[in-house]
């Protein structure tokens, strides 16, 4: 292992993101690297196919390196990253539906349920089938709290939006959550 392989792996993620906005991909691959699964992890909360997960991903790092220029070291970069992450994941959610749509209007109703429905046999994996049922902010917050384990005060910076809000979010996604698991039997 070099030196400046050595430096980077022991560089917080602040001095990495410096030296990435300056241009240093070792300091950029390094990050990309080092947050990856939480990426990946995220993005497969957030819309619950890992084919789909694959392609958020692969858009977040491909935006990461247009946006780290504008990285502000103010917060955690994974608070940054939570951000560019989720919008990543919205975008593919309309792209998605957009491209359903398309389908739907030539009348083609094919859906492959392969890696779906193993996967929703497990009752956490059903129960995270129910909060991708949930709205945006929703969904956003309870995977923020609950998938990723962060503050209510984090989620608010990752969102955009006040803790308080974050909160108020929680409490109504709880509510449709037990509808929703009371409707597909696992209450």
């Amino acid at each position: 292992m070099t030196a400046m392989m050595l430096e980077g792996s022991e560089a917080s993620d602040s001095e990495l993101a410096a030296r990435a906005k300056g241009g240093d991909r070792e300091a950029f691959g390094t990050l990309v690297e080092r947050h990856y699964a939480f990426v990946h992890r995220v993005a497969y909360r957030w819309c619950g196919r890992k084919a789909d997960a694959e392609d958020i991903a692969q858009e977040v790092c491909a935006r990461l390196g247009r946006a780290i220029r504008g990285y502000r070291d103010g917060g955690a970069f994974t608070t940054w990253l939570y951000a560019i992450t989720l919008n990543a994941a919205r975008d593919h959610a309309r792209k998605c539906a957009r491209e359903t749509a398309g389908t739907a209007a030539f009348g083609v109703h094919v859906r492959v349920m392969g890696e779906s429905a193993g996967e929703a046999e497990d009752p956490v994996e059903a129960l995270w089938a129910a909060v991708r049922q949930l709205p945006d902010k929703q969904r956003e917050a309870v995977t923020l709290v609950y998938g990723e384990g962060v503050s209510h005060a984090v989620a608010a910076g990752a969102m955009g939006i006040s803790e308080t809000t974050v909160s108020w979010h929680i409490h109504e996604a709880k509510k449709r959550l037990k509808v929703l698991m009371h409707q597909a039997g696992e209450v």
